[in-house]
Order: C-alpha cells, then structure tokens, then sequence
C-alpha cells in the first residue's frame, strides 16, 4: 500500500515541470506576437525626404540657364560730339564759351580785334564775355590784318589805299591795316588791270571815264592808266 505523502509529492513534481515548460514556451511565443502587424495596416515604404542639394542634372541646366557675364568694355567717345571747354578756376561757363568760339571763327577767317567782339556779340554773348574772350587769346592783329587782305585780293582787284580803307572798315587800326595791305606784296597795277576788266565786264566806259573811276577807287594815275591800257582802251 503506497503511502498518501509520496503520492501529493509526486503531483507536486509533475505540476512543477508543467509549470517550467509553460513558462518556457510563453517567452518563446512573445517575439513572434510582437512582430506581427496589427490588422488592417499596410507596410510602407520608407519615402526619401527631399534635400537641398540639386542633382547632376539640375546643375547643369542651371549652368546652361545663367547668362555668361558680358566683358566691361569703356564706351567709345562720339567723335562728332566736341566736349564742352573747361571753364577753369579764373572764368564762367559763359566766359570758357565765348572763348572757344573766338578760336574757331579765327581757325577759318581773318578778323580784326573789334569785329570778332561785334562777331561774338551777334551770337549773344554779352559784351563783357565776348571783350574777354577775345582779349584772353594772344592774338596777332597785325597778322591777321594781312590774312584778311590776302581773302580780299583773292576775289577782288584793290588799290592798295581801297584795301587799307576796307580793313580799317572790318575794325583794324590804321597801322594795322596798312601793315597788313604791304605784307602781301600786290602787284598794283596788276591790281588796276583787273579792276579795269571788272567794270568794263557789267558796263561800258570811255578811257578817260575809266581811268577816272580807277582813280576814285584809290589807284594812281599810272596805274589808272596801266588799267586802261589793259582793257584795250
């Protein structure tokens, strides 16, 4: 007959086996309950967040887009456009003006002291810009007192005193004038010839008529004469 206390021990033993293994088996199950996904919920793919950085491509279009930067270049001065004249620290603007006026009409004609102020005037200079300006400039009036009886004799015969009276007429002094007349060494009979043929050439003259209108215009009675003689009279 076994005995009652080895028998509630044996089931003791059997019931802490069953135990251990329950135990084991439950931490064995618990990773695999974990992993699985509840229901209903889809996996998805991780997206890539967007970053900064262009790619190759996108660089190069960007390069292709961006306009090549122009080379400076300095911009050519007009050449028809003449810089206004610097009026410097002792003149106006008005006054470095008349001044550079001055120089030009002397660059192309002969004038007198007097008649490049009236020249200047007639531009609308005032009389005290135009007085200064011609006097700023180292003029010789002598010079240009010859200059303005060779224009003379270039389209017109002249005695030598009609010259003189016509440069004193265009503003320069006696001495001027007279300086001027000599310097251009004219030949004045040849310069009464000439005369002669300009009358005889819009009107008829007698010889003793033409002589005397030669003589009026300031030549000798010899060249009056020469002229005459000239023009077959």
């Amino acid at each position: 007959m076994k005995s009652p206390t080895r028998t509630v021990i044996g089931v003791v033993a059997i019931a802490g086996v069953i135990a251990a293994l329950s135990g084991c088996a439950a931490e064995t199950d618990a990773p695999e309950v974990a992993a699985e996904q509840p229901a209903g919920k889809e996996e998805t793919a991780p997206v890539d967040e967007p970053t900064d950085e262009p790619g190759p491509q996108a660089t190069e279009e960007r390069q292709e887009a961006e306009p090549e930067p122009e080379s400076e270049t300095e911009p050519e001065p007009d050449p028809e456009t003449e810089p206004e004249p610097d009026p410097g620290p002792d003149m106006t603007r008005s006054q470095a003006n008349a001044v550079q006026s001055a120089e030009d009409y002397l660059s192309f004609s002969a004038f007198s002291r007097t008649g490049l102020v009236e020249q200047l005037e007639f531009e609308q200079y005032s009389t005290a810009d135009a007085t200064f300006a011609v006097d700023r400039l180292d003029v010789d009036w002598t010079q240009q007192a010859a200059r303005s009886a060779d224009e003379y004799l270039s389209f017109s015969a002249f005695s030598r005193t009609g010259l003189v009276e016509q440069l004193e007429f265009e503003g320069f002094t006696n001495a001027q004038a007279t300086a001027g007349t000599d310097a251009v060494g004219a030949d004045w009979q040849q310069q009464a010839a000439l005369s002669a043929e300009e009358y005889l050439s819009f009107t008829a003259f007698s010889r003793g008529g033409l002589i005397e209108q030669l003589e009026f215009e300031g030549f000798t009675r010899a060249q009056a004469e020469y002229g005459a003689d000239r023009a077959g009279l």
